[in-house]
């Protein structure tokens, strides 16, 4: 069993499979294959053009359906109240589900003020759309906003976290509103794994690079990863990091590879980091 976080009455398995750029059969081929190795968390979005296909590698696998947690995400340019409502539709049916156990705002608009687009968000969770709702992308100011008009809880804020990346804010954030922080590219795109730092500690402890990241990620509170790999071994090479430990010391030197330009995802059509 994968160890879970709980937040906002939300039960996560802190390590799931990524989807994002994973296409036609391969997508539902990694799906299949990741709920094999055990993992029991699948994250796609409406942007990733392939929610058909993982719908088919989860609706095809023989694990019952309320043992498998789904995230799906609406993109910023529908998150107006109705458009939203009908993206999250659309997901469904592409993805031959229900209900997807958690719904997502994957970036907030700079045309559509906060309180409309929480709104409709929660309205999607009262009509039954998903189990749980949430928001990506979102910075610690226009999360607190988001707080403050949500009425419905909010669960998580999935956001670009790596070794590389120092998220306290928004991580601090979360937890204080008892959020999880869930984090996308959590292995830096792969730029970590040859770093002398997690190298060292990687020897230390007979595991892989990969394994040590991740493993820094499960030992933060309230922390969720979300790796993505299309090749069956490194699938289960992510998902083995529940055996072994960090040291504070270890971890603390992780933590210390942060640097102030070590955002690698193109924000450009986002609004202010710093708000």
């Amino acid at each position: 069993m994968t160890k879970t976080v709980s937040a906002n009455g939300a039960t996560i398995p802190v390590i799931g499979l990524g989807t994002w750029e994973l296409r036609g059969d391969v997508a539902t081929d990694c799906v299949s294959a990741a709920l094999d190795i055990g993992y029991r968390h699948i994250d796609t979005a409406a942007m990733y053009g392939n929610e058909v296909e993982v719908g088919e590698g989860i609706r095809g696998h023989s694990l019952p359906r309320d043992e498998v947690f789904v995230t799906t995400k609406v993109w910023y340019t529908d998150v107006s109240d109705g458009a939203l409502q009908r993206s999250a539709e659309a997901s469904l049916k592409r993805l031959g589900l229900d209900q997807v156990d958690l719904l997502l705002i994957h970036w907030p608009s700079r045309e559509v003020s906060v309180a409309e687009q929480v709104g409709a968000l929660c309205d999607a969770k009262r009509r039954g759309y998903a189990r749980h709702v949430g928001v990506a992308n979102f910075p610690a100011g226009m999360l607190q906003e988001a707080l403050r008009t949500a009425t419905e809880p909010l669960v998580c804020d999935q956001v670009e976290h790596h070794p590389l990346l120092d998220q306290s804010r928004i991580m601090t954030a979360c937890r204080d509103a008892g959020m999880a922080l869930v984090s996308y590219s959590p292995i830096g795109k792969g730029t970590l794994l040859a770093d002398p730092v997690i190298a060292a500690i990687a020897r230390a402890n007979g595991r892989t690079p990969a394994q040590v990241i991740l493993r820094w990620h499960v030992q933060q509170p309230m922390n969720v990863a979300i790796p993505r790999s299309s090749k069956r071994e490194r699938l289960a090479e992510n998902f083995a990091v529940f055996n072994f430990e960090l040291t504070p010391e270890e971890m603390d030197r992780v933590s210390g590879l942060a640097q102030p330009d070590g955002r690698m995802v193109n924000m450009s059509f986002a609004p202010d980091w710093d708000a």
